[in-house]
């Protein structure tokens, strides 16, 4: 089985795929990040996102999409913005039949670490460890979507 993370942006959009061999061992699929200009407008900052997305789902085809929900305190343009993009990631995993699943930040550094209010840092190292990868991936954005997919990962394993 294969699960997309998404930390989901306009500028920024971190993907990352893990498989679950048939022990429940997790391995790295794919990571890394989807880039729009922002001096472009919304419309083909958004079509870039839907584009890009679905050749990754083509290529890497996953069964089950975990994607961070929203949580902004202040500036609401900026979630306005992350908003659509979400419902572009949704879309695509509907359109592509992929079991989607939404987690808080709180959850998935609760899931990854063990600690709802653990750092940045904490949780990308975590990612590291769970994965057994030599380094933390990079960007941070592809850190935080493989922090999803293992959050998924092991929110299915309890509900079994």
């Amino acid at each position: 089985m294969k699960i997309l993370g998404i930390d989901p942006g306009t500028g920024i959009l971190g993907f990352g795929v893990i498989g679950i061999d048939a022990r429940g061992k997790l391995q790295l699929v794919d990571a890394g990040v989807i880039r729009t200009p922002v001096n472009q407008p919304d419309s083909d900052r958004l079509f870039t996102i839907y584009d890009e997305l679905k050749q990754i789902i083509q290529e890497t085809k996953p069964q089950v999409m975990a994607v961070e929900k929203l949580f902004f305190a202040q500036n609401v343009t900026t979630a306005m913005s992350v908003s659509q993009a979400r419902g572009v990631v949704l879309l695509l995993g509907k359109q592509h039949d992929l079991e989607l699943h939404e987690y808080t930040p709180l959850q998935i550094k609760q899931a990854v670490t063990g600690y709802g209010k653990a750092d940045k840092k904490q949780v990308q190292e975590m990612v590291r460890v769970i994965l057994g990868l030599g380094a933390v991936p990079k960007p941070d954005d592809a850190a935080d979507a493989l922090a999803a997919a293992i959050c998924c990962s092991m929110s299915r394993k309890a509900s079994a």
